[in-house]
């Protein structure tokens, strides 16, 4: 069984048991535009006690505001009984809401109207309160009302607004895009967690560049990343960057990320320049000396205030840190690229690098001098067994400290470079290298 079919079943179940059921929200968008649905949501007059009576393996997950989660194995569905809502005091969700029996009051509580569509199984009949039918034929985005009160009730919904569009290629009606144009400062209310949340999303689901372009226009970008909007009208050289300033280059790569990046490799992507706005200066030409580093301090920042999580944090600031170093791996030393070639994720890497070339000069010879490399060296190539340990150098004589790592260095480097492949030739090599020295006498 998959989730549609369990939503079907969950329809069923109720309606033998006499009451209304429907599939409402993105699942009905999306089943009407012809994709596939990742979930699948019900809207029903049922209250909550008999949902939990009707199907014993469900649990609540907001008993206040209806909604019970209906398991099958691995399967879920969000159930939830028809409502209006009252007061929203937090700007996230309302402080009480009233059940109620007609879903077109269901309906009138959602935040667009294309999410605002339910549907009879099993013929598909659509009911329509909102003529969120319409505004799918014509590709808009439109707030259910007065579009000034559904951002203030929920002001996540102004990202959301941006996201839809983006990811369906659609248009903000007017009144909607001015309502969000005036209340953008309202998304600084709400929680780093739901913020990043939905950047990822804006980033991966397809249309990023629109969504960050429609951030910009709305004053949301300025609101959550401004470190992202100071990149606008940052010269670059020409000779490299002939599309323009740095912003520009930034919204070609997220316009030429292939479909449903990782949320790393995407984060990437929109922040591998951030240090050039303040590393920004003009010499013989336009540069930006320590870029890198600034960038990685800055995205460091950025996903900690978003409370990203660790791992993310620490793979997106390697992508910043090593952007830059694809320029020369022509000319490494056959242990240094080694080394390159097997950072964690490299396949992030060198994606970016290759969004950057082709959203600058175009050019692909480094790309492709890597790609021949990974072909070349195997696993062990790169990574191969230590030669010795530590302890085989406390065993020869040595005495444990600083010096260790930079001698089991020197010894890897060696065997990447086919210059060591045996213990007692790398023993002899640290010796030479780093003689033991006697103690004076007392």
């Amino acid at each position: 069984m998959d989730i549609e079919a369990l939503a079907r079943k969950i329809i069923a179940t109720l309606q033998q048991a006499g009451y209304q059921a429907y599939l409402v929200g993105g699942c009905v968008r999306d089943l009407l535009l012809g994709s596939k649905p990742k979930d699948f949501d019900i809207s029903t007059n049922a209250s909550p006690q008999r949902l939990m009576q009707l199907f014993p393996n469900s649990g609540h997950v907001g008993a206040h505001f209806g909604v019970v989660i209906v398991r099958e194995g691995p399967l879920h569905v969000e159930v939830a009984t028809f409502r209006s809502d009252r007061d929203y005091a937090d700007g996230r969700r309302p402080s009480s809401v009233q059940f109620e029996s007609d879903p077109r009051e269901d309906v009138l509580r959602r935040d667009f109207t294309i999410n605002g569509l339910m549907m009879e199984l099993p013929g598909g009949e659509v009911l329509d309160y909102v003529g969120g039918r319409a505004d799918l034929d014509r590709r808009i985005i439109r707030a259910i009302g007065d579009p000034e009160v559904r951002f203030r009730e929920d002001h996540l919904r102004l990202l959301r607004a941006v996201r839809f569009a983006a990811r369906l290629g659609f248009e903000i009606e007017p009144d909607t895009f001015a309502a969000l144009r005036r209340n953008h400062a309202l998304i600084q209310k709400v929680s780093a967690e739901r913020v990043r949340d939905e950047l990822v999303r804006i980033l991966t689901e397809g249309g990023a560049r629109r969504g960050f372009e429609l951030l910009d226009q709305t004053g949301l970008l300025g609101d959550l990343l401004p470190e992202v909007a100071a990149m606008k009208g940052v010269e670059q050289p020409p000779e490299f960057h002939p599309e323009g300033d740095v912003w520009v280059h930034t919204l070609l790569l997220l316009e030429k990320l292939n479909q449903h990046p990782s949320p790393t490799l995407a984060w990437g992507a929109l922040l591998h320049d951030v240090g050039k706005p303040g590393t920004f200066r003009v010499a013989e030409r336009i540069r930006f000396d320590g870029h890198v580093e600034e960038g990685v301090r800055l995205a460091h920042g950025i996903l900690q205030r978003l409370r990203s999580s660790r791992e993310e944090i620490e793979q997106v600031s390697a992508l910043v840190a090593h952007h830059m170093r694809f320029k020369d791996v022509p000319r490494m030393k056959e242990s240094t690229l080694k080394r390159f070639l097997r950072l964690p994720k490299f396949d992030e890497h060198l994606e970016l690098h290759r969004l950057d070339c082709v959203a600058s000069h175009g050019k692909l010879d480094s790309y492709e001098f890597v790609h021949s490399k990974l072909d070349e060296f195997t696993q062990e190539q790169l990574k191969p067994k230590p030669l010795i340990t530590g302890s085989d150098l406390i065993a020869a004589g040595y005495t444990p400290g600083p010096q260790f790592s930079k001698m089991l260095g020197a010894v890897e480097d060696a065997q990447l470079e086919g210059r060591l492949s045996d213990p007692q030739q790398a023993l002899d090599f640290v010796k030479q290298l780093f003689p033991i020295t006697s103690s004076p006498s007392p």
